[in-house]
């Protein structure tokens, strides 16, 4: 995110902040089922295009802003960096097997990771009914699949595995706190993914074909986009109002994946993907209160 100041003062915009947070959730959803378009396209080929195409933005924010590029706790940073990356590529690995809207839900099981992780790392304390909120959005995991035929176990594997890793980057976040600039904190996520997908792609490269070109290059515009709007929706409104607003990806994602790719829900995925996103929203509320 950058530049975000957390301001408690009064006049606060929440309709400008949910307009703000909706222009992210909807560039984090057109990135999403880009991703899922270019399923013909490696994956690391799909995260050297996407941390390239936000690097160049960022990159370019940060010198205009006048941001020291280095920053101080270089090696956190660049320990986020390898947490990121290694979750965004198990995402998009993910979204190969499962559909798009599924594996956005499942993704946002990070935060429960997270808190656990912090419980133990950062000696942050639990209340009691967080704990029942995990079990339920966990007990929705279990919905979708022991009831969704449409849930691949490799799909599934994968996009936990990755919000375990989402998890870690949270807590190395907080370790890192506001001794570097949030948008230096993200260019050395994009560097690392630009340098390693660059990498890693070499060898499974396959020549975009036609609109795959166009999808390649929005992919680092959609990321940045997300994240711009993003962090304008915080600075103007009071955390425990905006956070909730970030699961209207969820929607935008499942419908976009409807319409474009003709992906199938059963009542099974809606009842799931419901007690996971409930759980986590009422989670951040009680967090936050």
């Amino acid at each position: 995110m950058l530049d975000i100041k957390w301001s408690k003062s009064s006049g606060l915009d929440f309709k400008k902040a949910v307009l703000f947070m909706t222009i992210s959730t909807f560039s984090f959803a057109l990135m999403n089922v880009s991703v899922k378009y270019l399923d013909r396209i490696p994956t690391f080929q799909i995260v050297f295009f996407r941390c390239f195409g936000s690097l160049v933005l960022a990159t370019t924010y940060i010198l205009l802003k006048g941001i020291p590029i280095f920053g101080i706790k270089r090696r956190l940073m660049l320990l986020r960096a390898v947490l990121g990356l290694t979750a965004m590529s198990l995402f998009f690995f993910s979204l190969k097997y499962l559909n798009v809207g599924t594996a956005v839900s499942l993704r946002y099981i990070a935060p429960i990771f997270a808190a656990v992780f912090a419980v133990f790392f950062l000696r942050e304390k639990l209340k009691k009914i967080q704990w029942l909120f995990f079990l339920t959005a966990f007990a929705g995991v279990l919905v979708l699949k022991g009831f969704d035929g449409n849930i691949n176990t490799v799909g599934l594997a994968l996009i936990l595995t990755a919000s375990v890793f989402s998890g870690m980057v949270y807590v190395v976040i907080r370790k890192i706190g506001v001794s570097d600039h949030p948008a230096v904190v993200v260019n050395y996520f994009m560097f690392v993914g630009t340098v390693i997908g660059g990498l890693l792609a070499i060898s499974v490269w396959v020549r975009p074909l036609g609109f795959e070109w166009m999808f390649l290059l929005l992919l680092g515009v959609f990321g940045f986009m997300g994240q711009l709007y993003m962090t304008k929706a915080f600075q103007i409104a009071k955390t425990n109002l905006v956070a909730p607003l970030k699961y209207i990806e969820v929607i935008f994602t499942i419908s976009i994946g409807v319409i474009w790719f003709q992906e199938a829900y059963t009542i099974y995925s809606f009842i799931g993907l419901f007690m996971i996103i409930s759980a986590l929203v009422l989670n951040t509320l009680v967090k936050k209160d």
